[in-house]
């Protein structure tokens, strides 16, 4: 029997476009750190302590980015070009 997926949890990663897979690249994200740090008020007092540091914030888009790639690869985007030419 398989566990249920968290509350958010997208149920594909097929999506219309690319901009629609960034928003679930997001929101991927974000249930990552919720999984990894579920008292919300934690998150909320760590917050301002990575919001204004850069290197937290390149390493928030490295994530984002590799879930990207992620949905970009299960949508086959990178093969229309090919496909077409």
């Amino acid at each position: 029997m398989h566990p249920k997926p968290a509350p958010g949890f997208p149920e594909t990663l097929i999506t219309p476009d690319p901009e629609a897979g960034f928003a679930l690249a997001i929101q991927l994200s974000r249930l990552g750190v919720k999984s990894a740090q579920p008292d919300v008020d934690v998150l909320k007092r760590l917050r301002p302590a990575y919001a204004e540091n850069a290197d937290s914030l390149i390493a928030a888009s490295q994530v984002v980015a590799i879930h990207f790639q992620t949905i970009a690869a299960a949508n086959r985007w990178w093969r229309r070009g090919a496909e077409e030419a």
